[in-house]
């Protein structure tokens, strides 16, 4: 067992760095965010099966007095099974509040890695217009797919993601044309976010899908004419993005003498003890954990009261 608190994994803030665990699926190479990781655990067969349960969960087992759910990632990206079943692996996650095993077949290396590095990739790469691959990045000889593991559960658990009706049960509120940035990779989430802060009034949200884009648009908007709020209010990014994540973007902006008091709000999947302490010491205006739309939008009320 390799519990992941126990390794030497933690990276400076505001780098523009990730550590990635590369594991394999079918001969190919995958990767998750090591903050995403709990612990590393040898698949056995000791697996409770869950009558009625999604198609890609294999069942459940018992760790430490948590019921952790297991979902065959080979089975859900179309991938042939392992040959060799009992020596598999599982990665145990924790995000989003949630703790979810997934099955893959071998667990490779540990790579630290430059987000600038990885590309996003051709929606269409395992599984249709949104895909789960957030990014694709070349280390040494070969390719390694970065997997959106929060689409998956929402996939295989939709009321998990972010959920509108936290929207409607507000009622009737104003309507606000003061200019939102958000930051976000994931096409899904972002539609799902947008729509949420239309409903809530929100009518005026701008999207990037990436830090180093928002930050593009954010030097256009200083060469603009007026002055910085009439065309950014208020910043609310994702951490994990291709090219640049969103503590490399904070950094950025509270080191520019235009930008720096604007209001950022972290709105991701990744807001554990060390990632709150990282965004706060960047100059995080606030952080909440996905999918708490809800929160969110009260937050940025107080904001732009």
């Amino acid at each position: 067992m390799d519990t992941m608190k126990d390794r030497d994994i933690l990276l400076e803030s505001g780098t523009n760095e990730l550590e990635v665990i590369e594991f394999t699926l079918g001969g190919q190479n995958f990767g998750i965010n090591v903050a995403k990781v709990e612990e590393i655990l040898r698949f056995n067969n000791e697996v409770t099966p869950m009558p009625h349960s999604n198609r890609y969960v294999e069942g459940v087992f018992r760790q430490r007095g948590t019921i952790i759910t297991i979902i065959n990632l080979a089975y859900y990206l179309g991938l042939p099974e392992s040959d060799n079943r009992e020596n598999d692996i599982l990665i145990v996650t924790n995000f989003n509040n949630q703790k979810s095993a997934f099955h893959v077949h071998t667990v490779r290396d540990i790579h630290r890695i430059s987000w600038q590095d990885i590309e996003k990739p051709d929606p269409t790469i395992y599984g249709g217009d949104a895909g789960v691959a957030t990014g694709i990045v070349r280390y040494n000889d070969h390719l390694i797919t970065i997997v959106d593991f929060e689409k998956i559960i929402t996939d295989i658990s939709p009321k998990s993601s972010i959920q509108i009706e936290e929207i409607e049960v507000m009622g009737d509120r104003r309507h606000s044309k003061k200019p939102l940035l958000l930051v976000e990779d994931s096409p899904m989430l972002e539609k799902l976010i947008t729509k949420s802060l239309v409903k809530a009034g929100y009518e005026n949200v701008i999207t990037c899908s990436n830090g180093e884009e928002a930050w593009n648009r954010l030097q256009n908007y200083k060469k603009a004419p007026g002055d910085i709020t009439e065309h950014v209010a208020l910043i609310i990014t994702d951490i994990e993005m291709p090219r640049m994540d969103g503590h490399h973007l904070i950094k950025l902006v509270r080191e520019d003498r235009d930008l720096r008091y604007l209001p950022i709000i972290i709105f991701s999947s990744l807001i554990n003890e060390e990632m709150y302490n990282k965004g706060k010491m960047l100059g995080a205006t606030e952080q909440i954990t996905k999918p708490e739309i809800g929160k969110l939008v009260r937050l940025i009320d107080i904001h732009l009261a």
